[in-house]
């Protein structure tokens, strides 16, 4: 159990890395003249094939075509909420500000498991998480000194609409991601993290074609410097990061701590994103109350991680105590 929460984690951390593309590629789009909708649309449109190359070497298709058959409502919902309704606000963000701001503000996710566990679990993990759920409140905490340092204290409606954007994304990603858990629970078709990230990416495609419609008409073609920075997130983010994130809450899904731990993990990538974007874009480093508040969203992350390393490591008591709070 131990080995299983740790190397979970361990595949978190990395898919954070992978995932921070997401921001800095973005950022670099949109800051070069492009559209923010070209981004997420060829995100997920050239994710599909670059998929189709790796999943030969992780099984092939598996129970995946029969498990669609069976069930294309569950699919198509709750693909869309985990893709279309993330990947948009998400992206439309990237005017907002650096790409730490965006990376920063997306930490809010780490609240989405312990407020979403009672409305989704009907048995032992749909109980609120309060500690899981305190050390969240921290995260926002320091998500909140991130923005109010980089606006000097000067919040302005359009800043609010860039947060709101980022942290409704932040709740429908694991909102996406757990409901489409919980059905296979139900259905008990074995589908790997690389067949289920398939199978969302392709249920996800009428949306995507939809809008890519929609946008040549209204805004133009894609230029080719928009086709490969979507293809670089596409890449790093579409499939490297989000099999690697899928395949780690995989591993624990069954138990709640380490579970939270693994999503929290998504919190590092402030740090990636800041690094990044400072050395490659020329972005500024946060500095005053942003410094602070990423101190902040760091601590957050390791007490996520000492919670659930104590409770991996067979703590009874503390593994008692943790599932009467954590729901997820």
């Amino acid at each position: 159990m131990r080995s299983n929460a740790f190397s979970a984690v361990g595949l978190a951390l990395a898919a954070a890395l992978f995932f921070t593309m997401t921001y800095v590629l973005n950022r670099s789009l949109v800051a070069g003249g492009g559209h923010w909708a070209w981004a997420v649309i060829l995100r997920y449109l050239m994710t599909l094939p670059l998929l189709a190359l790796v999943l030969p070497l992780q099984g092939g298709l598996g129970a995946l075509p029969q498990e669609l058959r069976r069930y294309p409502r569950q699919w198509f919902l709750w693909s869309g909420v985990g893709f279309v309704l993330f990947g948009l606000p998400l992206t439309w963000a990237a005017n907002s500000g650096p790409s730490w701001l965006v990376a920063g503000s997306f930490q809010t996710t780490v609240l989405a498991g312990p407020l979403l566990a009672p409305l989704i679990y009907r048995d032992e993990r749909r109980r609120l998480a309060w500690r899981s759920l305190a050390i969240g409140v921290l995260i926002v905490a320091g998500v909140f000194a991130l923005q109010w340092g980089h606006a000097q204290g000067r919040l302005h409606a359009s800043d609010w609409l860039a947060m709101a954007a980022v942290v409704f994304s932040a709740f429908a990603y694991p909102l996406g991601n757990r409901m489409l858990l919980l059905h296979l629970e139900h259905s008990g078709t074995p589908i790997g993290a690389t067949q289920r990230v398939f199978g969302m990416t392709l249920c996800s495609w009428p949306c995507w074609l939809l809008l890519a419609a929609v946008t040549w008409v209204t805004v133009g073609p894609p230029s080719l410097r928009e086709v490969w920075l979507a293809g670089g997130v596409a890449l790093s983010s579409g499939v490297i990061a989000t099999v690697l994130f899928f395949r780690a809450t995989d591993r624990v899904r069954s138990e709640p701590t380490a579970l939270a731990a693994v999503e929290a993990m998504q919190a590092a990538e402030l740090l990636f994103a800041t690094v990044i974007g400072a050395c490659f874009l020329s972005e500024p480093w946060p500095q005053g109350y942003s410094a602070w508040g990423a101190l902040m969203i760091v601590i957050g992350i390791a007490l996520f991680g000492w919670f659930s390393g104590r409770a991996a490591a067979g703590h009874d008591e503390e593994v008692r105590s943790l599932r009467s709070d954590r729901g997820a």
